[in-house]
């Protein structure tokens, strides 16, 4: 692999560049973000506030090359009324992802691929505009862009159960139609956009066809974790979260990407972690399980085209 750390003046006609970008952050529960796992184990692994919440992340991936520039997810973004913000415990005001592509000599409307593992509000809330206060429709960004989902979670955000109903945003899948840009993916699809290839592996423990990325590029790969691992702690094999809705197939799940990720000497992208944007894994000697190798908390690559 050449792989070009300064990613200074680079020549996008001939390279392609990867990055990891920060979006608007939250804090959750953390006995809700760690399932059945007691807080005496998982408070070594995030430190709570005084009101149990701990810090959420939100990061996207983006890959630009000379034609394309794709953007892994958008975040929870800044959609949300001032009355959800804060019932959601989102920090920042303004639309952090947009910050972030302007630091990368971006607009959104350069953006041409959007890739959405699913269509939670921290995932896809990203896609639209900042509130206002004159309470209008929530509009979509990223107007040439091409937005590629799993048909199965399509379906489900739609029709959602009463349990997760308030996790999706009720008027996206309408704008989604509305563009005529929308893409459904299923499980073991592939798409190839010049040098990156990228096949899908659809998990139902978090949320019914959630689908994972896993991306090549030359002898780079990638797995765009979303909430199958959210961050460095859900490594762990046996840590799922009170959000899953199936936490023993999640489980299951976990163990066919960590085996691949292993084997294939793989980066794991998190979109969750507060510190971390990435890592490889390797296997703990003395319990068998694996664990996060060398974590970057900015993963940036640079590599010929």
């Amino acid at each position: 692999m050449k792989n070009i750390n300064n990613i200074n003046n680079i020549n996008q006609d001939k390279q392609i560049r990867i990055t990891s970008l920060n979006g608007n952050s939250m804090k959750l529960d953390g006995g809700a973000m760690f399932g059945n796992a007691p807080k005496a184990l998982w408070q070594k692994w995030m430190a709570p506030d005084e009101l149990n919440m701990i810090d959420i992340g939100s990061r996207s991936l983006l890959i630009e090359t000379r034609d394309h520039k794709i953007l892994f997810e958008t975040g929870v973004g800044a959609y949300l009324s001032p009355v959800m913000k804060k019932r959601f415990s989102v920090i920042e005001d303004n639309h952090i992802l947009l910050q972030s592509l302007k630091e990368q000599g971006l607009d959104h409307k350069d953006i041409t691929h959007i890739i959405l593992s699913h269509l939670h509000f921290d995932h896809a809330g990203g896609l639209l505009k900042a509130w206002q206060k004159d309470n209008s429709a929530l509009e979509l960004l990223f107007p040439n862009a091409q937005f590629i989902a799993g048909k199965l979670n399509f379906e489900r955000s739609g029709k959602p159960h009463i349990r997760d109903r308030a996790s999706f945003i009720p008027e996206l899948n309408a704008l989604f139609l509305d563009s005529n840009r929308l893409i459904l993916k299923k499980d073991g699809d592939k798409i190839s956009l010049g040098d990156i290839h990228i096949e899908f592996f659809e998990s139902h423990g978090h949320t019914p066809g959630m689908m994972v990325s896993c991306i090549n590029i030359h002898d780079l790969q990638i797995i765009f974790m979303a909430d199958l691992i959210p961050g460095l702690p859900w490594v762990n094999l046996p840590i799922t979260m009170g959000y899953d809705r199936n936490p023993e197939l999640l489980i299951d799940e976990k163990q066919i990407i960590l085996k691949r990720a292993y084997e294939s000497d793989a980066f794991l992208f998190y979109t969750h972690d507060p510190m971390f944007a990435a890592s490889k894994i390797k296997m703990d000697k003395k319990t068998k399980r694996y664990i996060p190798d060398n974590p970057e908390d900015v993963f940036q690559r640079t590599l010929d085209s």
